[in-house]
């Protein structure tokens, strides 16, 4: 097989339908592996009756598990048996479940990738349903990064423009620390090198995870503009989203953040990293107060981020707790 196509649904039947609608004229050698992560019975039967319908079934096979695993448990359930198969995939492409894959994005991938034998991850350029693209490519996060991302005071951002990252919207190939994980192609070897994704993180950051890792096992990673893929951010988490406020950012966010930065930078820069994004957003929330600013931030995100930062809950690695395995135990003690 040339490429597995991954898609992992929570409460989002809709959109996954959607998704798999636009990739029905891109499947040439290529197969889709829908995971349904929990969302309930009706949601599996509605996703069955609907590949039948539309005569899916020969490039589409719907996995079901129970309960939500997250992200990486939902990917990881339909990828560590694919490359165990007899026919395992050169490439998988893990794709959002809120997305839409235009014509040739695919193809473009694939190319990219055979022409490129050095690069074990390549991520795809998102963007919007007009066509507008979003920043796609990053660097990896430091210090310098995580206080420009709490100030957003356009005079700092250029003065620390060396240590935030390339070109967010190029034209051309380049290489990047990390790309989004909406839309992103990893070499079946990478995984068989470094393991799948760290279910630790349970949603969040595993896509940085995942190419630090690659990065670590000396692959390179790359942003590809000419595959072209719609992201409709924040749907299928409810997160982040573009014409309303967001919602409160939920525990398991905040967990996956201290998770990433503690297995990757250890406790020292951890607590710098913490230091300076909580400097920095404080900074902002005063001049927004000042200046009288709309309030686009999720709510109560500064207490927040103080409440789950390492000098609160302490220096020690923990995996993000599930919240459907929280709720599942109807322990008050284990709630998320």
């Amino acid at each position: 097989m040339k490429l597995l196509v991954v898609i992992v649904s929570y409460k989002v039947t809709e959109l996954a339908i959607d998704c798999l609608r636009s990739l029905q004229a891109e499947v040439t050698g290529t197969h889709v592996a829908l995971c349904e992560n929990g969302t309930g019975p009706e949601a599996v039967e509605q996703l069955r009756s609907t590949i039948e319908a539309n005569g899916w079934g020969c490039w589409c096979t719907l996995t079901a598990i129970h309960p939500n695993r997250g992200f990486t448990g939902g990917n990881n359930a339909v990828i560590g048996p694919a490359l165990e198969s007899p026919d395992p995939p050169d490439y998988v492409y893990l794709l959002n479940a809120d997305t839409i894959v235009r014509p040739g994005a695919l193809q473009a991938m694939i190319e990219f990738m055979d022409g490129h034998p050095r690069v074990g991850i390549a991520g795809s350029r998102l963007e919007n349903l007009e066509g507008t693209p979003r920043s796609t490519a990053f660097r990896f996060f430091n210090a310098a990064s995580e206080f420009d991302r709490g100030l957003r005071l356009g005079l700092v951002s250029r003065l620390l423009g060396r240590w935030l990252g390339p070109d967010p919207l190029p034209d051309q190939p380049v290489r990047a620390d990390w790309t989004s994980g909406a839309a992103l192609c990893v070499r079946r070897v990478v995984f068989e090198q470094i393991g799948l994704l760290d279910e630790g993180l349970y949603t969040y950051f595993d896509d940085i995870d995942l190419c630090m890792r690659a990065r670590q096992g000396g692959w390179q990673v790359w942003l590809v503009p000419d595959s072209h893929v719609v992201h409709l951010m924040g749907r299928s988490t409810g997160v982040t989203q573009r014409d309303a406020r967001p919602k409160r950012r939920p525990a398991y966010w905040f967990q996956a953040r201290r998770y990433f930065f503690l297995k990757h930078y250890g406790p020292v820069y951890t607590a710098l990293c913490d230091a300076a994004f909580i400097a920095g957003f404080a900074l902002w929330r005063l001049r927004r107060w000042i200046q009288r600013k709309p309030d686009h931030d999720p709510p109560h995100f500064l207490r927040d981020s103080i409440r789950h930062s390492v000098f609160i809950t302490g220096f020690r690695l923990r995996p993000v707790l599930n919240p459907a395995l929280c709720e599942a135990a109807q322990d008050p003690a284990t709630r998320c």
